[in-house]
């Protein structure tokens, strides 16, 4: 049977992609790509071999060798990310070179071939984050914050990473002394060619791995800020019927359903599925329809300049559109607990990702919350952990969690319900060590647990939008009849639509909205319904 990943074209698909490049041949070994290398071009092999090799160590390893009728590439193409290995040509290969702008112009008029192009890249991509080490080789502290939000940001972006953990391994003090490096200098990361950067910024971390884009002085249709799961839904149907659009995202994308281990009650995904993998496939779905996307971009403040607004963000970018959908989402509320900064990143975390099943294996963990969220991570880090502890205020799970997973909980061994109980005290040098609870009685208990996860409240992401539109007391946004007070200009006529904020051209959707239901698939709808709305404003707004 043939291997997904390595799907041969038809001759008809070939005839097609033919007069979208150019045919090449080479009597020589040749590297069509090199490693780290952006914009790079797509290749179909017409005749002989196209050998994807990883230079990285001192041997070649050979990724996978394409064949004739057989295509290279993944999904960082479509991304326009760095290449990850080279690629090089048998003696008397033939190729058909096609180049990135072209490529996506086929995947968006050809849908057989972009169906068969997507699902080789998407299984491509998935193998090497999983059963290859490399890429960008990551050293530093596992108890170091910086060192962690460095490695969060590569892990929920799907940047394929290695980490070198300095307390652990040997062979990194050895790397330090050889690249001349100070513990002060840490983190550092290391690509391919052996360049280091030395404590990067994020946004640095962004430019150095090809997630952050620049923009120009044009005017979007529609700027989506935020990328969960109704902002990125907001950007598949606005890209697909024609809109210029382009999204940002402060960390990466998938919102607080990215940090779900696994959704189980998402239509059409009966075993489930990841908030990361749903938050990376719908991303490359928005990016096949032509949408920009950019990371990191943190919204700062708004401002109407009549025919457009423009976004000012972090990273000083000012970004132009006609109209602007929030989908900023919520953030999960901090413990009111003392010191609690000092172990975010050593041993108190805000999401349960395939990064943190690795530090918790046979240990003790703490979960506060009582949501699905709570829950999603309870039933994920129960299969790493010796034992998993939930802790909530209230009496039972029954009001907020679903009742399959509650059902899940309860038939798990390792897995103990603390019922009116709250965390009181964090203990720990360098890493989380300890933690002090206080149980139904008023009394303080202490449990030996060195990783905790928590998941409660919810604080809406709209300082950007304070004074500009109608926030409700918990800072949520007012839309559709909601509003009040600002009343809509002479030419409109008209009440806002049901999305839409106070300010006319600009639209809420998802769990940043007052009123919205907290779940993944009412946030994807109202992603979907806005953008009818979008529509009627844009065509009030040229007449």
């Amino acid at each position: 049977m043939k291997d997904p990943r390595f799907p041969e074209l038809t001759s008809r698909q070939i005839q097609i992609l033919k007069s979208y490049g150019s045919v090449e041949e080479f009597s020589e070994r040749t590297t069509v790509f090199h490693r780290g290398e952006t914009f790079y071009d797509f290749f179909v092999i017409l005749n002989g071999e196209l050998s994807i090799e990883d230079h990285s160590n001192q041997e070649t390893d050979i990724i996978t060798v394409h064949k004739k009728n057989e295509f290279s590439g993944d999904s960082g193409m479509i991304s326009n990310r760095g290449a990850q290995f080279d690629a090089c040509t048998k003696p008397g290969t033939k190729l058909l070179r096609i180049k990135p702008a072209k490529l996506k112009e086929v995947i968006g008029k050809h849908s057989d071939i972009g169906d068969k192009l997507l699902n080789a890249f998407l299984l491509r991509q998935q193998t090497i984050l999983t059963d290859y080490a490399g890429g960008i080789e990551v050293l530093g502290s596992a108890n170091s914050n910086r060192t962690y939000a460095i490695r969060d940001f590569l892990e929920k972006n799907h940047i394929w990473h290695n980490f070198i953990d300095i307390d652990q391994q040997n062979d990194a003090k050895e790397m330090l002394n050889h690249f001349e490096i100070s513990h002060e200098e840490l983190p550092i990361l290391i690509n391919g060619d052996a360049n280091v950067c030395k404590n990067p910024s994020i946004e640095e971390l962004a430019r150095y791995t090809g997630v952050l884009m620049d923009f120009d002085d044009k005017v979007f249709d529609v700027l989506v800020v935020g990328a969960g799961p109704a902002g990125l839904a907001a950007s598949v149907y606005a890209g697909s019927e024609g809109l210029s659009v382009v999204t940002i995202d402060s960390n990466a994308p998938g919102g607080q359903a990215g940090k779900s281990s696994k959704i189980e009650n998402y239509l059409g995904f009966p075993t489930g599925i990841s908030g990361s993998d749903l938050a990376n496939r719908a991303l490359i779905q928005a990016q096949k329809f032509g949408c920009n996307i950019s990371i990191p971009h943190r919204a700062e403040k708004v401002e109407n300049n009549g025919d457009h607004f423009t976004l000012c963000a972090s990273n000083s970018k000012k970004i132009r559109a006609k109209t602007i959908i929030a989908a900023t989402g919520a953030d999960y509320r901090k413990l009111p607990v003392p010191e609690i900064e000092k172990y975010e990143g050593s041993g108190v975390y805000y999401s349960a990702t395939r990064m943190h099943s690795q530090i918790c294996k046979g240990e003790q963990v703490g979960i506060v919350g009582g949501g699905n969220s709570a829950g999603q991570a309870a039933m994920f880090l129960s299969q790493f952990a010796k034992n998993v502890h939930i802790m909530i205020r209230g009496k039972d799970l029954e009001s907020k969690m679903s009742l399959y997973l509650i059902q899940r909980i309860v038939a798990a061994e390792n897995i103990h319900l603390h019922t009116e109980t709250e965390v009181v005290k964090l203990f720990g040098e360098d890493h989380l060590e300890k933690i002090v609870v206080s149980d139904p009685n008023g009394d303080h208990q202490t449990m030996p647990i060195n990783n905790l996860f928590t998941f409660i409240g919810a604080k809406p992401r709209t300082e950007w939008l304070t004074d500009f539109v109608q926030l409700d007391k918990s800072g949520f946004v007012f839309t559709g009849a909601h509003t009040t007070e600002k009343t809509q200009p002479e030419d409109h006529h008209r009440p806002p639509y049901d999305l839409e904020t106070s300010e006319p051209g600009i639209f809420a959707v998802g769990d940043v909205r007052n009123g919205s239901v907290k779940r993944v698939a009412s946030a994807v709808g109202e992603g979907a319904m806005v953008v009818s709305q979008i529509h009627q404003y844009l065509s009030i707004l040229e007449k």
